[in-house]
């Protein structure tokens, strides 16, 4: 058997699971995609795509063929002996992830000797070892289990699957494993072969100290501000030092998503339920969290009491390239303005169809134009690119106040300023 063409199986098609599906048919595997989402799995096989991701829908389409979609478990089993789990992990209210999707997937598997479930949704450490626990409790002990972590960032993961870092395999030492590392072999990637626990951490601190990073460029900004230094001056010298790196050391007003927010919060509870407390993460977070909210100050400091104002948000999604909503600074963000008595518009360029299932009482706009228009103040929580292409003249025409509060850092000062326009970046 040609080990990395062989048939695999997907197990969940969110972000995850469709673009891993995604990227073993551009690889020439043949895929079978599983999800107990009957509407999904129907807009699947008539190829629509439920998730904006560049790229995403072109693969799928171009490489159809090779792609199985799927309510039954049967048919993945019968074709392939590597079923890769995607399943939601989101957390709980204590902070732990729920598991309750992944135990599902366990327990409905039958008894195999030549079967694997290899774990990519984000997991704590220590599931894989009780995962292998329960198949040997239900007499199904010759199920292999191999923890093989995805490092994919919403806007570009597709081209993360293709040309990864590295690639995690965490395992037993056995045929799942050599399996799982033949299978990304094509790919010519660094592989990082280590034991479960090990593999499953490596995912969690990556994620925490990239939201560390985050973070802390944030509250370096934040003393810029107090201090007159260019925070953007700041994060290039910085990066600068191979030993720091330029990733990650662009400030603004709070990283989300579906990843970090989760994953470091797993991260502290997992260190609390050991009886550790991370005190650096519990900075981490709080700095976020606050950073969400120095918008308000900044606006207020501009225009008093918000009552009645028009603000106008442009971008929801917590990053550009994508429409995932999911801890998205803009969510606070309107939340507080409209208790603050402002009136928002909001408008996103992909987004916009989900945020109106989460932002009650925001009005939303068909184009920044007319998001800006009468607006006292314009925020730009999002970094899509269209934004800095804006023709700013237009713009101070078009709004009713002066006030521009660029939340991402995005645009060039100077263009706003010489228009009449009011210029706050982040830490500049």
């Amino acid at each position: 058997m040609d080990m990395a063409r062989e048939p695999v199986a997907v197990i969940g098609t969110g972000y995850v699971g469709l673009v891993t599906a995604a990227g073993f048919s551009q690889l020439g595997n043949e895929v079978w995609c599983v999800d107990i989402d009957a509407g999904k799995v129907a807009a699947l096989r008539r190829g629509e795509v439920p998730i904006y991701e560049p790229g995403l829908a072109e693969c799928i389409d171009s490489n159809r063929e090779r792609l199985r979609f799927s309510t039954e478990l049967a048919p993945a089993l019968e074709h392939a002996r590597l079923l890769f789990v995607a399943v939601g992990t989101p957390p709980t209210y204590s902070g732990d992830a729920d598991l309750s999707a992944v135990q599902q997937v366990v327990a409905a598997m039958p008894y195999s000797d030549h079967h694997a479930l290899v774990m990519k949704s984000t997991v704590p450490v220590g599931t894989g070892d009780a995962i292998k626990r329960s198949f040997a409790a239900a007499g199904k002990s010759g199920l292999a289990y191999v923890s093989c972590p995805e490092f994919l960032k919403e806007g570009s993961a597709l081209q993360d699957f293709l040309h990864p870092d590295r690639v995690v395999v965490g395992d037993d030492g056995d045929w799942a494993g050599d399996a799982v590392v033949s299978l990304y072999a094509p790919l010519g990637t660094p592989v990082v072969r280590t034991t479960i626990p090990t593999a499953e951490m490596i995912k969690l601190a990556s994620n925490a100290f990239l939201a560390t990073k985050i973070s802390f460029i944030n509250e370096i900004a934040n003393v810029c501000e107090e201090t007159g230094a260019d925070v953007l001056e700041v994060a290039r010298g910085m990066g600068l030092d191979h030993r720091i790196g330029e990733h990650f050391l662009k400030a603004g007003i709070g990283y989300g998503g579906s990843c970090f927010p989760k994953d470091v919060s797993a991260l502290k509870q997992l260190a609390g339920n050991t009886g550790y407390h991370f005190q650096l993460l519990t900075a981490v977070i709080e700095v976020n969290e606050l950073q969400k909210r120095r918008v308000m100050a900044k606006l207020q400091k501009h225009l008093g009491s918000l009552v009645g104002r028009n603000i106008a948000l442009l971008g929801l999604a917590f990053k550009a390239h994508t429409d995932d909503m999911r801890e998205a600074t803009s969510l606070v963000l309107s939340a507080r303005l409209l208790a603050g008595g402002a009136q928002v518009r909001a408008y996103d360029p992909v987004a916009e169809k989900e945020a109106r299932t989460l932002m009650a009482g925001v009005s939303f706009a068909d184009s920044a134009q007319e998001a800006l228009t009468d607006a006292d103040a314009c925020v730009i929580v999002t970094e899509w690119p269209e934004f800095a292409e804006l023709d700013w003249k237009r713009v101070a025409e078009v709004m009713r106040g002066r006030v521009v509060i660029d939340g991402r850092n995005l645009l060039d000062p100077s263009l706003v300023r010489q228009v009449g326009l009011v210029y706050e970046g982040i830490g500049r």
